[in-house]
């Protein structure tokens, strides 16, 4: 006479079938989909009841009883008071107007260091200065380095800043 091994059962929802399998696999399998099912509870992704944990095969886009954290861009926002702060549609950000924004400010630079180079002949070494110093330099060592007057310089400036100071202020 065969020694008989412990078996236990397992739910397939696709086949909507019951099979015997071995009380080893039975244990790493519920293992597993405990692990599963607790971990997406905790999260506040599940909502399985306990009567039905037997259905549990830790495909939990598929589930049932799966609780979806994705919001409609439709869904209106409520401020705290009770009123409607519109859509979340309403605050998400235009990429079309990001592109044009680089795009006129390139514009405005180009404008910018063509009437700098009408106005300076030695424009492209005082842009070259510019560059090398991202964090800002002062007139006075900029005068310096171009082998100029100071006063000279840091008047020319401001009157070219001036001039074209409206363009920036949109």
């Amino acid at each position: 006479m065969k020694k008989q091994e412990n078996r236990r059962k397992i739910y397939d929802k696709q086949s909507k079938k019951w099979y015997a399998v071995p009380e080893e696999f039975f244990k790493a399998y519920d293992r597993l989909c405990n692990t599963t099912r607790k971990r997406m509870q905790y999260q506040g992704r599940c909502c399985c009841p306990k009567g039905k944990w037997w259905l549990c095969d830790t495909n939990c886009l598929d589930c049932e009883f799966r609780i979806s954290l994705t919001k409609s861009l439709d869904e209106p926002i409520f401020n705290d008071d009770g009123s409607s702060n519109g859509t979340l549609l309403d605050h998400i950000a235009d990429p079309q107007a990001i592109a044009e924004k680089i795009t006129s400010d390139h514009n405005l630079l180009q404008y910018l260091f063509a009437k700098l180079q009408e106005l300076d002949p030695d424009a492209e070494k005082l842009m070259a200065i510019w560059m090398a110093h991202p964090e800002g330099i002062s007139d006075r060592k900029v005068a310096k380095l171009l082998g100029r007057p100071q006063r000279t310089f840091a008047n020319k400036m401001k009157r070219f800043r001036e001039k074209y100071r409206h363009l920036l202020d949109d």
